[in-house]
């Protein structure tokens, strides 16, 4: 009876090595990723931008290959990031991206956000190309993309209040003359 324990005892640290190198590297993994999202959240509250991408790519580079999910919303993150960080034009590229990703087995509330930053990429976009004398066939589609996309969130979206408040700024910005948005101050993401 002792020769078993003694050999269960012996044999313990043979097994948590065998944990640790196993499934362990994926906790392991999901922690650094963890810890990283952490001082991302803190970055994106202290509207740090930069160190938020960069916390946010080092969480999306740790994150395990088959949590396809997270790795979409650090990704929406991102993009929302970039958009803070004057990095429109990249960010509204990845959402469109993004976007197209998304299946049906996609959950309705990232779906619905990603829709919705994407709406908002190309609503700013429009804006700034309206501002810099940008022909119209530059813009409309743009514009004309954002509309449906708030028309189909204010539809089916959880917060479609919002979304047609949305739908109606969109409107208003694509029947607006450059020369009325001069002077006044560039919308707030």
């Amino acid at each position: 009876m002792r020769i078993l324990f003694a050999t269960l005892w012996l044999l313990l640290p043979l097994g948590l090595v065998a944990y640790h190198f196993g499934p362990g590297q994926k906790h392991l993994a999901l922690d650094h990723t963890e810890a990283a999202l952490k001082d991302a959240r803190t970055a994106v509250s202290d509207e740090r931008w930069s160190d938020a991408i960069e916390f946010y790519e080092q969480a999306l580079a740790k994150l395990p290959k088959d949590q396809l999910e997270n790795a979409q919303r650090i990704r929406l993150e991102i993009a929302k990031a970039q958009m803070q960080n004057s990095g429109l034009v990249q960010a509204r590229e990845d959402l469109a991206q993004l976007v197209s990703e998304l299946g049906e087995d996609t959950p309705a509330d990232l779906k619905e956000d990603a829709l919705s930053t994407l709406a908002n990429s190309r609503y700013y976009m429009t804006y700034l190309m309206k501002l810099e004398g940008k022909p119209a066939s530059d813009w409309e589609p743009e514009i004309e993309a954002a509309r449906q996309e708030y028309k189909l969130l204010a539809q089916t979206g959880t917060n479609s209040q919002r979304h047609q408040l949305d739908l109606e700024a969109t409107i208003r910005l694509a029947r607006a003359e450059p020369s009325e948005l001069y002077g006044l101050p560039i919308p707030n993401q």
